[in-house]
């Protein structure tokens, strides 16, 4: 149920207040007084009134001087100012400092009920095209929440597909493997590279389920309890010689630059993930006779990680896609047909979640640049 509009006169003239009561009342209104300025203000803030006449003569302020506090504590109040001194300036500042109307006394009732039933009837509308502006942004809000989910749908089902076929290709391999032994279509003298095949596509399916829960493990940040201080540069210092013999088996120059010992907070083993996964890219997409350089420096209260080589390169048009899931150019599996398409992913998710991002530069036969930048810790 609606409870009736509410009224606050604050006039210092005993029947002015009086007179507002007698030709309000009747009509439904709850109507408070107020002889003073003080006093009229510390009703309005500890009542809720929906319309507020002010003399502008008060004995311990002006009224007009009252509108400011009064409309601060509630904009949509409707303030008429009351004054048997009219002139055209006063009611050009009333009007200027937020009053809506202006009431010269003497005022009949009917000239008083007429202005506060319109004054009313404007702060109606007032509220309820609030109200309706408050009911389409939250329709718009809900639309924007309605479409992203729908979008993590797509992308969920997108990627239970891929994952789905990721692993069918190895299993369907594995499986055949097997078959051909169990029926005996395998002579016993060939079995051993058989199941020497079969155990690589093993391999493969371990790797990917291995890569797909670091990437949860990144997407979900259950890695926020591990982070601890991490030097960079020791996470480096142990994983480059992990590449540097295969890089050098495949006669790549290979230069590791540490010009500063960063300190980032951080999961130890996502930093190794990221370190890992750019410089395991470089090996492998360079060819014989290339270089691959990694360097780690600090400058403006960043660390800033670069891995770059002289190899495949990636097209223009792959830039982008490169760190989307399972996505590998038509050049990567051209030189390694199998892998997973979750390294870069991967390292780009680690990344973001500490804070921080990473860019690539690339041409075509010439080679790629990665730089990846941490907030270093205080």
């Amino acid at each position: 149920m609606n409870e009736p509009p509410r009224i606050l006169v604050i006039d210092d003239e005993e029947g002015i207040r009086a007179g507002c009561r007698r030709a309000l009342e009747p009509e439904g209104y709850i109507v408070e007084t107020a002889a003073t300025g003080q006093e009229g203000l510390r009703r309005f803030r500890e009542g809720n009134f929906d319309m507020v006449l002010i003399d502008v003569v008060l004995p311990d302020m002006r009224g007009v001087d009252l509108l400011a506090p009064i409309l601060e504590k509630d904009p949509d109040v409707v303030c008429v100012v009351i004054t048997g001194y009219a002139t055209v300036e006063l009611a050009v500042q009333a009007i200027r400092s937020g009053a809506y109307d202006f009431l010269s006394k003497p005022f009949t009732a009917d000239v008083l009920r007429m202005t506060v039933a319109q004054g009313l009837e404007r702060r109606r509308l007032t509220l309820e095209a609030r109200r309706l502006q408050k009911i389409e942004e939250e329709a718009r809000e809900l639309a924007r929440a309605k479409e992203e989910l729908e979008r993590l749908d797509r992308f969920k089902t997108t990627f239970m597909l891929t994952v789905a076929h990721e692993l069918r290709a190895p299993l369907n391999a594995l499986q055949s493997f097997l078959w051909a032994i169990l029926k005996g279509y395998i002579p016993p003298e060939e079995q051993q590279e058989v199941l020497g095949r079969a155990v690589q596509r093993v391999q493969e399916l371990l790797e990917l389920v291995d890569d797909l829960l670091k990437l949860a493990a990144a997407k979900s940040e259950k890695g926020l309890e591990k982070r601890e201080p991490v030097s960079l540069a020791d996470v480096l210092e142990k994983v480059a010689p992990l590449f540097q013999k295969e890089a050098e088996a495949k006669g790549l120059a290979w230069v590791v630059e540490v010009g500063a010992r960063p300190v980032v907070r951080a999961d130890p083993d996502q930093m190794a993930q990221v370190w890992s996964n750019l410089i395991s890219n470089a090996v492998k997409y360079t060819p014989a006779g290339g270089r691959v350089r990694v360097a780690l420096e600090e400058r403006d209260g960043w660390a800033i990680g670069t891995v770059e080589d002289t190899g495949i390169g990636i097209p223009p048009q792959d830039l982008e896609r490169i760190f989307e899931e399972f996505y590998r150019t038509p050049q990567a599996k051209e030189v390694a047909p199998r892998g997973t398409g979750l390294g870069l992913p991967l390292v780009k998710q680690i990344l973001e979640a500490h804070g921080g991002s990473i860019t690539v530069e690339s041409e075509v036969g010439r080679g790629s640049r990665f730089v990846f930048r941490l907030p270093v810790s205080p």
